[in-house]
């Protein structure tokens, strides 16, 4: 439902406007306030510069979700090649993937998270990012400047930089295992290359636990922009967030209490949904489940 609102955010907005329009006269208005300009009615009330907060929140849910769901996807397809290539071809491959996954996982995960963020955001230039991915996420994410495309795409490439590890190993020990199956052998004996045994045999029933790995996974990316964003690192106001709205609550809290709940109440729920999709695509999708 919430990614759903954030689709059509332009849609369901009830100002004409988008997440940038302000209204000086109806600064911290509480919810279920009528615009004194417009009439339009205020669902989650206004923030203190007048912007609408409901406008602002189904605008960043589109950022953070489609934030997470791209560095969480790419984490995992490269966490996923990795992890087959070792744990099939074993010997000398699976020992420099080790090696290599050895080396990330024993990086200092959130001193290097901060460094780079702060580094690229401040200058997303410093990575050759391609046109067309540029062009991509300015469409999905309704952005005006290059320079916010940009931002986001070196957020998406720090944290699948950072996030295949755990893909890789988990991957690697389920493909051990299937790979010394039956019908693995079987399909050896009739002449089946090393291609078609991994892509029709080996990852179609290794692949289940992955896919309760991917859910976890887009809960630990959205957790890791929004906090980013609530360090003041990460995507940049005046482009919403979870995690700059949560940011921006910290000095009204106490005085109205609500404001942080209205970022944060989605987030929670968006994690704990995660999670149930999870179990529902493993128990639908797992061959060896008993029907």
């Amino acid at each position: 439902v919430i990614f759903t609102a954030s689709i059509l955010a332009k849609q369901i907005s009830p100002f004409e406007r988008d997440y940038l329009n302000v209204e000086s006269a109806a600064k911290f208005l509480p919810p279920l306030s009528a615009s004194p300009e417009t009439g339009a009615m205020h669902w989650l009330g206004t923030n203190q510069i007048g912007q609408d907060l409901f406008t602002r929140l189904v605008y960043a849910a589109r950022i953070s979700l489609t934030t997470a769901i791209l560095a969480t996807t790419f984490s995992t397809l490269v966490g996923t090649i990795l992890g087959t290539l070792a744990g099939y071809f074993r010997g000398i491959v699976d020992a420099v993937i080790q090696r290599v996954i050895d080396f990330f996982s024993n990086l200092p995960t959130l001193p290097i998270l901060l460094i780079l963020t702060a580094v690229l955001v401040t200058d997303p230039r410093l990575i050759p990012i391609p046109t067309f991915l540029i062009k991509f996420l300015q469409a999905i994410m309704l952005f005006d400047q290059e320079r916010e495309a940009r931002v986001v795409a070196a957020l998406i490439l720090i944290l699948t930089l950072l996030g295949w590890t755990g893909v890789a190993r988990l991957m690697r020990g389920q493909v051990l295992q299937v790979r010394e199956r039956d019908f693995v052998e079987g399909a050896r004996a009739l002449g089946a290359n090393s291609l078609a045994i991994i892509t029709r045999h080996i990852v179609p029933n290794a692949f289940p636990p992955v896919i309760v790995a991917f859910t976890l996974g887009l809960a630990s990316s959205l957790t890791a922009e929004t906090s980013l964003s609530f360090l003041g690192i990460g995507i940049q106001n005046p482009i919403p967030t979870w995690g700059n709205m949560l940011a921006f609550t910290q000095s009204y809290m106490f005085e109205r209490p609500y404001l942080p709940l209205i970022p944060a109440f989605p987030m929670f729920l968006c994690s704990v949904a995660f999670n149930f999709i999870g179990d529902g695509l493993r128990d639908a999708l797992d061959p060896r489940q008993t029907k």
